[in-house]
């Protein structure tokens, strides 16, 4: 479901899977390559959803914002996990949000890094560059290598151009 919400409607860019059951709603703004997935739900009603391009959302996942608070940004190369959570806050570019996981309203995760699978990422967190963050409440878990960036971060995105590929078809 693609709706207009006061006005509103979502922006597509190029080339973007939007899977049948999926929900965006109002001020949601995607780049090009990207792919919302079964069940997942965007909703663009209370501040603006920005996304860059090769952003992935996956299964069940839902982007949020708060009401004139906390917009929702997230960056290009992005995977956000199935069942993940991403509220009111910014995703940089290269970034992975595990399955399960939550982030909430007012962080920053900076580009290069990765929330683990059923992290929650509590208000305000700031996650520097280059790091894994992982628990409840989510913290440092280790710098994270670069085999690690081109071999998960990079390989989930580009796995998810290909498979909406198939789907296009």
């Amino acid at each position: 479901m693609i709706k207009t919400i006061k006005g509103i409607t979502p922006q597509f860019g190029k080339d973007c899977f939007i899977a049948e059951n999926a929900t965006i709603v109002g001020d949601v703004n995607m780049g090009d390559q990207c792919s919302i997935w079964y069940n997942a739900v965007l909703r663009g009603d209370v501040h603006f959803i920005k996304m860059g391009n090769k952003v992935n959302v996956q299964d069940g996942a839902i982007v949020h914002c708060t009401y004139q608070k906390s917009p929702t940004t997230i960056g290009n190369n992005v995977s956000i996990g199935h069942n993940a959570i991403v509220h009111g806050c910014t995703l940089n570019d290269n970034v992975l949000i595990g399955m399960g996981s939550i982030v909430m309203d007012d962080c920053i995760i900076e580009s290069n890094s990765i929330i683990a699978a059923g992290a929650v990422v509590t208000k305000g967190t700031h996650v520097p560059s280059g790091t894994i963050f992982a628990g409840t409440p989510a913290k440092k878990i280790k710098d994270i290598s670069p085999e690690l960036s081109s071999g998960e971060i990079d390989r989930i995105a580009n796995n998810y151009v290909m498979y909406s590929s198939w789907f296009k078809e």
